[in-house]
């Protein structure tokens, strides 16, 4: 199978070239994180969807990927053969199965990048051929709808140009940041496990509507409409959050009354101690 008009080249200390348009990508696990970031590689307009292959043993999700162009198997073995830039989107139980399957084919020349929850890079690295050029990156569901926010950390043998190239692939996926691994868990708690966070607080928004007579569609849309524009606000105003509150807050209005009820309530404490455990719960996961 030629490889060789990939845009990664073999070298002692492989180089990445500035044009990606001919790099080879691929994905093992068909799952929601695997579709919204091959959207945003797509939408992006470096690659084309026939440099994409995906791999899943089933194929209830293969065909959304179909109808974009993008290459489809059975196989991972032909994922890896076929690909440079590889991205492992599958549940963290799996990965040790999944890369003992495929570590035969990796080369100097792959680029390995693992979606996967609590499974570190030195983990990775272990199982893996030496050398092997080794990221993490942490999306969350809204990739899917390409407004994600998502966090690299790159291991031993992978820098500063590996990191670029995930970031011009991604960007069209959202808001794409890079960190120290120290970091991940918490953006996990923070953004992965917060967008559900954010869900219940919308929930509880609709439902207090509700309570006072709004109909509960209506007060659901609304709800969805709020959340939105506040965080669009946030997002675009570079505003930090209690300057943006403060523009709300008039001196005995009505949200004023509603945020003491909030704090009453402990709902920042609630918040913050929910980030805390789904940040220890990532933890834990990447010491099994």
């Amino acid at each position: 199978m030629n490889l060789s008009d990939s845009s990664v080249k073999s070298s002692d200390s492989p180089a990445i070239q500035p044009d990606v348009c001919q790099l080879k990508i691929g994905f093992i696990g068909a799952g929601n994180m695997a579709f919204g970031i091959a959207q945003g590689i797509i939408a992006s307009g470096k690659v084309p969807p026939t440099n994409i292959i995906i791999s899943a043993p089933s194929i209830n999700n293969l065909p959304r990927f179909e109808e974009r162009g993008v290459s489809v198997t059975h196989s991972n073995d032909e994922v890896v053969e076929r690909s440079r830039l590889v991205f492992l989107a599958v549940k963290p139980h799996l990965v040790p199965k999944v890369l003992n399957g495929i570590s035969r084919n990796v080369t100097p020349e792959h680029i390995i990048v693992s979606m996967a929850a609590g499974v570190t890079l030195e983990t990775l690295e272990e199982m893996l051929p030496a050398d092997t050029r080794v990221i993490r990156v942490m999306p969350n569901l809204p990739c899917v709808l390409l407004e994600g926010a998502l966090l690299l950390a790159s291991g031993s043998c992978a820098g500063e140009e590996e990191e670029a190239l995930l970031k011009t692939l991604l960007g069209p996926c959202g808001l794409v940041e890079a960190g120290p691994e120290a970091w991940i868990d918490a953006h996990t708690g923070l953004s992965g496990s917060g967008v559900a966070f954010v869900y219940v607080f919308a929930e509880a928004l609709a439902e207090g509507a509700v309570k006072m007579g709004m109909p509960s569609a209506l007060a659901r849309r609304i709800a969805a409409q709020t959340i939105l524009g506040a965080g669009v606000l946030l997002r675009d105003t570079g505003k930090l959050p209690a300057e943006l509150k403060a523009e709300v807050c008039t001196p005995g209005g009505t949200t004023i009354h509603g945020i003491h009820a909030l704090e009453k309530g402990g709902f920042r404490a609630a918040a913050m101690a929910a980030v805390e455990a789904a940040t220890e719960r990532a933890r834990e996961l990447g010491k099994k």
